[in-house]
C-alpha cells in the first residue's frame, strides 16, 4: 500500500544556498523527487551571497526522511546545517506540565495555599471525606494507567517507553474535555501487583483509565478494580473503541439502509479491542455474529477451545455468537456477510473477500498502520468503508469518545460505568452527524467538531444519573 507523506514524519533542515541562481527550486526538486513533500520553505537569513533556509519536509517514514535529508546533501552549492525532527521537538521535556489555579504573591497566599491555611481544610476532610471532591483536584483527575504490556502497534515495550503516549493521552483530556489526566507508568506486568497499586494510589482520583494493558490480563484487571473501586474504571482500548465503532457502524448502516438486527457481523480479532466491540454491539442489537482469530472462525466445538477454562474471554465468544454454527476460515466466513470489523492483522483480506461480501457491504478495517484490507481496494466494492488511520475518511479514532464519557462521567459523580452508559455515548456520536451531512464518506464526526465531547458527555452523564449510578463519593478509595 504506498503512502503519503505525514506530519508524523515532518523534519525541519537548515541549509545555505546562493543567494542568485535556482539552487531553491532543486531543493524543491530533491525532496518531491524522492517521494517527500515540502510543507514549508522560510528564508531565515539573507546576505548577497548566500541565504539560510529552513525547509520543512514531510517524508513517510524516518529512513525515507534521513533518504531525502541525503539527497539534499548532495546538491552542489548547498550546506546542509541542523535537522530537526519535529515531532521528537515537540515531546523534549515531555508534553504536559502541572501549573498552580491560584498564584502564590505574597505570604497571604503561601499561608492559605499551603501551611498553616491547609490544615484547616485537611481537618474538614477528614471529618467529612464526601468533601475531598468539593476542596480538592480529585472532583476533576483521572489516573491515566499503564503497565507498558501492549503499547500502540508496538507490542510490550515497559513502562517508560509508554510514557509518551501516556502524556499524550493526558494533553487530549484536558484539550477535549478540560480533565486533568495524571500519568502513571507502572514497572510490573504482575495482574494482583497491579490491582493493588491501583486501589492504593485511587482516593487521589475521580476515575481511572486503563491504558495499554495486553489481553487476557486487562481483562481480569478491569472486573477486579471495578468491583474494589468506588470510582469508574474505563479501559479505553476495549470500551472507548467499541463506541467509536458502534456509531459509526449506526451511521453506516443508516447509508446503506440496514437495521441493524437483520446484517451479519464477521469479526477479525478475539482480544480486549475485538471483546468489547462484541459485547457492545450485541448490546445494541446485533444477532448475527460470527468472530474468528488466527485458528480460524471461534466456535464451541472448535478443537482448542475444548478444554479451556469456560470463564475465559474466548469461550465466552464462543457461546454468544456463531448462532448459524458457521466453521472454517475468515475468508470463508465473510462471504455474503453484510459487515466486516478487523481489529486484527495487515491484510487477512483481500478484494476478491470484499467483492464477495453481501450488496451494500460495510468494512471497518481498523488494524493499524496496515489494515485488514487495502481500503482503496475495498471501495471498489464496499459501499461504506472506515479504518483507524487519518488519510482515509472515517477515521475510526479513540479520541472521539474517551474524554467526552469521563467528563460525563466526573459531572455525575458517577461511581462506575456500565453498558448503558457506553451505548448513550455511541448514540450521542452517531447523532452529531446530521441527515444531511451523512454519506458513505462521512458517517463519524471529525475529532476536532467543537459539538462532539458535549453530546457525549451528556448522554453519558444523563445515563449515569438515570440508572442512580451517581451520588457522592466517600474516599474515591476502596469498598469497604
Amino acid at each position: 500500500m504506498a503512502t503519503a507523506p505525514s506530519v508524523s514524519y515532518s523534519m525541519t533542515v537548515r541549509l545555505e544556498v546562493p543567494a542568485s541562481g535556482s539552487a531553491v527550486g532543486r531543493l524543491t526538486t530533491a525532496v518531491e523527487s524522492h517521494g517527500g513533500s515540502v510543507i514549508g520553505l522560510d528564508v531565515t537569513a539573507s546576505g548577497h551571497e548566500m541565504l539560510r533556509i529552513d525547509v520543512t519536509i514531510g517524508a513517510t517514514s524516518t529512513d525515507h526522511a534521513q533518504e531525502i535529508v541525503e539527497q539534499l546533501r548532495q546538491i552542489e552549492g548547498v550546506t546542509l546545517g541542523k535537522v530537526s525532527d519535529r515531532t521528537f521537538l515537540m515531546h523534549l521535556g515531555g508534553k504536559i506540565e502541572m501549573s498552580s489555579k491560584h498564584p502564590i504573591r505574597n505570604r497571604d497566599d503561601l499561608s492559605m495555599i499551603y501551611t498553616p491555611g491547609v490544615a484547616r481544610v485537611c481537618t474538614a476532610i477528614a471529618e467529612n471525606p464526601e468533601d475531598a471532591r468539593r476542596l480538592t483536584s480529585k472532583r476533576n483527575s483521572i489516573a491515566v494507567v499503564t503497565d507498558g504490556s501492549a503499547v500502540l502497534g508496538l507490542g510490550n515495550i515497559g513502562p517508560m517507553a509508554a510514557l509518551p503516549v501516556m502524556e499524550g493521552k493526558a494533553a487530549l483530556f484536558k484539550r477535549f474535555a478540560g480533565i486533568d489526566a495524571w500519568p502513571l507508568c507502572l514497572d510490573t506486568q504482575d495482574t494482583d501487583t497491579i490491582v493493588e497499586v491501583v486501589k492504593a494510589i485511587a482516593p487521589g482520583f475521580a476515575g481511572i483509565n486503563l491504558e495499554d494493558i495486553s489481553a487476557p490480563r486487562c481483562f481480569e484487571i478491569e472486573a477486579r478494580l471495578r468491583e474494589a473501586l468506588d470510582i469508574p474504571v474505563f479501559h479505553d482500548d476495549q470500551h472507548g473503541t467499541a463506541i467509536v465503532v458502534l456509531a459509526a457502524l449506526t451511521n453506516a448502516l443508516r447509508v446503506v439502509e440496514k437495521r441493524i438486527g437483520d446484517v451479519r457481523v464477521v469479526m477479525s480479532g478475539a482480544g480486549a479491542a475485538g471483546t468489547a466491540i462484541l459485547k457492545l454491539l450485541l448490546a445494541a442489537g446485533v444477532k448475527h455474529a460470527v468472530v474468528a482469530d488466527i485458528h480460524g472462525v471461534v466456535h464451541a466445538g472448535r478443537e482448542d477451545l475444548v478444554d479451556v477454562d469456560p470463564d475465559s474471554p474466548l469461550c465466552w465468544v464462543a457461546n454468544n455468537t456463531n448462532p448459524e454454527g458457521v466453521t472454517g476460515t475468515l475468508r470463508e466466513a465473510v462471504r455474503d456477510a453484510d459487515v466486516f470489523i478487523g481489529v486484527s492483522a495487515p491484510n487477512v483480506l483481500t478484494g476478491e473477500d470484499v467483492a464477495a461480501m453481501a450488496d451494500g457491504a460495510i468494512v471497518f478495517a481498523l488494524a493499524n498502520p496496515d489494515p485488514e484490507v487495502d481500503p482503496a481496494v475495498a471501495r471498489r466494492t464496499a459501499a461504506v468503508v472506515a479504518t483507524g488511520r487519518s488519510d482515509f475518511p472515517n477515521q475510526i479514532n479513540n479520541v472521539l469518545v474517551f474524554p467526552g464519557v469521563f467528563r460525563g462521567l466526573l459531572d455525575a459523580q458517577s461511581h462506575r460505568v456500565d453498558t448503558d452508559m457506553l451505548l448513550a455515548a455511541a448514540g450521542a456520536l452517531a447523532d452529531v452527524v446530521a441527515e444531511d451531512e451523512l454519506n458513505a464518506n462521512y458517517i463519524i464526526p471529525s475529532v476536532f467538531n467543537d459539538r462532539v465531547a458535549g453530546a457525549v458527555a451528556g448522554a453519558v452523564s444523563h445515563a449515569a444519573r438515570t440508572v442512580g449510578a451517581a451520588g457522592s463519593t466517600v474516599t474515591g478509595a476502596t469498598k469497604g
